[in-house]
């Protein structure tokens, strides 16, 4: 575990954060001279730049393989990689899987590094500075800046790790692991209280800060705190966390989404009108997603991602996460009818006509031209599994994609990509599942809010070009239609890994894998049939990380059940 004490060393000069709008314009700084870096106010922007760079993203954390990939959303085409580790037993407290252990306790000793010693300062050599009261307008910022990210890398451990030690100052490495553990629901309280501390307080608009005159979308600003708040407060009120089923935690969740809803809309934010253009390398200068994105990280210019996940077949591809006939399976007609569905109007034999439009957004498929060439995932094509590598599932990722990467040797171009923390979507979705659970009905509200669960979901459905949710739903009905939708808009955005599992229901969906497996037939026409590509373990054990056995026996840990 890495609650240690942070060196105040000699200082080195590192890498600048590529924020998900325009550069932090401050160096980082890996280790520290404390009297080096508060001389000078860019100096301390590199210390919080160092704390931006601990938050999370996914193009492909586990050598290529995204998260996605231990769900039903994607197989990963390359056998033997870490990510099978989540599914067939390897998961233990001496292979624990922990991508965010390390990073977020150094994030957080960080954060109580800066806000113990960094805070007060007032710079006196730059007093008669042009912009002395701008940059102090901003260093007086990072303080709520630093709370927001500690909140956040105490969700990232609760939700994996439930119980775990609370270390809101700095400290030395003994005292630190000495420090208990306590129950989730306090932790989850920590993270409300300091969200409600700071959300009035923290700057809503980086543009009015006067300089620098650019925005700055990759810094915490208001509707970032209380996009935090609202995520939370919905994992504090989900079967995992609440066993109870205390319907005062679903109200309190339903009204942190609603808020967050009509802050948005009262600066003026709302949904993108295209779904794809949230997903692009322009999202973080296109105005239209921009609407929508809450908070978001843009890595440096890279086509790593394409090398990736670029249908087998194509020089330097990988076929990486491809997604599964599950997933395929989940989105409706565009009648707003499941497939299996009485009335539907689905052709087994031309499986995606008429289907939601988000389909062809995310899962490139047989036949159709992705990036430049026609897929040929049927059997014996050169894009199939009848090749190394080649997806497993009969189909290959698009969602985060640019087509236009080059990954030749003879020739190659790299372009941004978008990692969406918080988007205004998420949260009408949030809204319905907290309301839903509290009034245990998809069509009634709360007295205090202006909104159904259907009301909430439509959104997000309209947008897509789907109908209304129908009427007349039991809870149950209802619940599984809202579980489907958030399954759809949200696929490969990092949440179907922890939505099983706040939920309890892990094991109905992510023992049974399923592809299409795709024959062309000697007329030049395809016989499509969906099978079972494999049947994975599951072990209630593994509704949370194990924690690390070294930490057990170093710490004095209580391990998570069943481990």
């Amino acid at each position: 575990m890495k609650l240690r004490n942070i060196l105040l060393l000699s200082a080195i000069s590192m890498m600048a954060l590529d924020s998900c709008s325009d550069k932090m314009n401050y160096n980082e700084y890996n280790v520290y001279d404390k009297s080096y870096i508060d001389e000078m106010f860019g100096r301390v922007g590199g210390f919080m730049t160092k704390i931006y760079n601990d938050l999370d993203y996914d193009f492909g954390n586990y050598s290529g393989a995204m998260l996605s990939s231990a769900t039903d959303e994607s197989v990963y085409s390359h056998p033997g990689n870490t990510i099978e580790h989540f599914y067939n037993g390897a998961w233990s407290p001496t292979d624990p899987m922990n991508s965010v252990w390390s990073t977020a306790w150094d994030g957080i000793s960080y954060c109580n590094l800066f806000l113990d010693q960094f805070t007060g300062l007032t710079f006196p050599d730059y007093v008669l500075d042009l912009h002395y009261a701008e940059e102090m307008n901003q260093y007086h910022n990072y303080t709520y800046e630093a709370r927001w990210a500690r909140a956040y890398f105490y969700f990232e451990l609760v939700r994996q790790y439930k119980d775990i030690p609370l270390k809101i100052h700095d400290m030395t490495a003994d005292e630190a692991n000495k420090l208990p553990q306590v129950p989730s629901d306090s932790i989850f309280k920590f993270i409300d209280s300091e969200c409600a501390a700071i959300q009035d307080s923290i700057i809503s608009d980086y543009t009015t800060v006067g300089y620098p005159t650019k925005s700055e979308s990759g810094r915490a600003n208001k509707l970032a705190v209380m996009a935090l708040r609202a995520r939370a407060a919905l994992y504090h009120a989900s079967p995992l966390f609440n066993p109870g089923n205390d319907k005062n935690l679903w109200l309190e969740a339903a009204k942190r989404s609603y808020e967050l809803i009509q802050e948005a809309t009262n600066e003026g934010k709302g949904l993108c009108n295209n779904y794809q253009k949230l997903f692009v390398s322009d999202s973080w200068s296109d105005p239209n997603a921009q609407k929508e994105i809450i908070f978001g990280r843009r890595t440096a210019a890279s086509n790593s991602f394409e090398k990736y996940n670029y249908p087998i077949g194509l020089e330097n591809a990988g076929g990486g996460n491809c997604p599964t006939q599950n997933l395929v399976d989940a989105f409706e007609m565009k009648n707003g009818k499941a497939i299996g569905e009485d009335g539907s109007g689905y052709n087994p034999q031309n499986p995606y006509a008429n289907r939601d439009s988000r389909l062809s957004f995310i899962v490139a498929r047989n036949g159709e031209v992705w990036p430049s060439d026609t897929l040929k995932t049927y059997v014996g094509g050169a894009n199939s599994s009848s090749v190394t590598y080649g997806t497993p599932t009969g189909y290959y990722l698009k969602k985060y994609i640019n087509q236009s990467t080059i990954i030749k040797n003879s020739s190659s171009n790299s372009f941004y990509h978008i990692w969406i923390t918080f988007r205004l979507g998420e949260f009408y979705l949030d809204y319905a599942e907290a309301v839903l659970n509290y009034t245990g009905d998809g069509y009634a509200k709360p007295a205090e809010m202006s909104m159904t669960a259907a009301d909430a979901i439509n959104k997000i459905r309209n947008r897509a070009g789907q109908p209304n949710i129908v009427t007349g739903l039991s809870f149950g009905e209802f619940k599984k239609k809202y579980e489907n939708e958030r399954f759809v808009e949200l696929a490969f955005e990092g949440h179907r890994f922890f939505d099983l599992r706040r939920w309890k229901e892990a094991p109905d969906y992510l023992t049974t894998i399923r592809k299409m497996t795709i024959v062309k037939n000697n007329d030049g026409t395809y016989t499509y049939t969906p099978d079972t590509l494999e049947t994975r373990k599951w072990k209630d054990a593994w509704y949370l990380f194990p924690f690390p056995q070294k930490d057990v026996l170093n710490c004095g840990y209580k391990q998570n059940p069943n481990y």
